[in-house]
């Protein structure tokens, strides 16, 4: 375990997205670091991998920057890097979100609970716990007694919460993600809309996972991540596996994405269904001129 895979974020004031991005690029290219790290006036949203000298040195540097010298880095040790290449993305936000009225999560947003906290709420029957991350994400793996939002996108889900937002009103709501990131400001909006108690798992799934007192219990299967690795372990009590093969139900945490690249729905398939449905999601995808598993056979 030579390596090592940092997730991280802050919301800081960055007043030139565009040339942050080219100096951080250059830094993290220096240390041999590989990622994908996102730059906007709102802050900075990263994952990055490299070895552990690399990290150490660019955790530092990080620290020593008054913008973000209380930066979380939440560590996963690693065989090799996580990703291929090494990018910095200026945008809009650090986590797309679209909201009509934009709001700041160091002004408002739902109140932060430990891992032992969030526990504890997923106990309380009276507490309404919602995934705010993908559809996909959540049937890899997620919370005993969630609830999953029907969304392919993360913008998609301020919509969905106004559609059923008679169902939990008047309940306390709490709600997780992989690092932490998207409850900033997706629990603020809760708070904007008028629900009264409000919280999300501090540090997210990740922190979760390590936290010495819950050691990831009531986590069901394995958590989503955005880089090579694809997926990685939580539970170190009673893992359970939840994913379902999409063509015969059976257990399975292997994820594909369809053959046919103007889909690329991502979809849990075992090494032989995918060579028995070419890699694809449908038929119409499966007969594709453009399918790479038959392109790549």
């Amino acid at each position: 375990m030579d390596y090592e895979v940092l997730l991280y974020y802050k919301y800081t004031t960055i007043e030139d997205p565009e040339s942050f991005a080219k100096e951080h690029l250059e830094f993290c290219q220096k240390l041999g670091l590989k990622g994908r790290i996102l730059v906007a006036k709102e802050g900075i949203n990263g994952t990055v991998s490299g070895l552990k000298k690399a990290t150490l040195a660019y955790q530092q540097a990080m620290q020593n920057d008054e913008r973000f010298k209380d930066i979380v880095f939440k560590v996963d040790e690693a065989k090799e890097h996580a990703f291929k290449k090494m990018f910095v993305r200026p945008r809009q936000e650090i986590v797309s979100l679209k909201l009509a009225e934009d709001l700041n999560p160091n002004d408002l947003t739902g109140d932060y609970l430990s891992p032992m906290a969030f526990k504890e709420a997923l106990l309380d029957e009276n507490t309404v716990v919602i995934d705010a991350r993908n559809d996909y994400e959540y049937d890899l793996g997620h919370f005993r007694g969630a609830i999953r939002p029907e969304i392919r996108n993360f913008r998609e889900l301020p919509q969905w919460i106004l559609e059923h937002k008679e169902e939990f009103m008047e309940k306390r709501v709490v709600t997780y993600c992989t690092g932490g990131i998207r409850c900033e400001k997706f629990s603020g909006w809760l708070v904007k809309e008028g629900f009264k108690d409000v919280g999300q798992l501090q540090g997210g799934i990740a922190t979760y996972g390590k936290d010495p007192a819950v050691r990831g219990e009531l986590w069901d299967g394995k958590m989503y991540v955005f880089d090579e690795r694809v997926s990685v372990e939580i539970n170190q009590v009673d893992k359970q596996v939840v994913g379902r093969d999409y063509f015969d139900g059976t257990p399975c945490e292997r994820y594909i994405n369809c053959s046919n690249p103007e889909c690329n729905r991502r979809i849990l398939a075992s090494e032989e269904n995918e060579a028995k449905h070419l890699g694809a999601c449908s038929e119409a995808c499966k007969n594709h001129p453009r399918n790479r598993y038959v392109k790549n056979s």
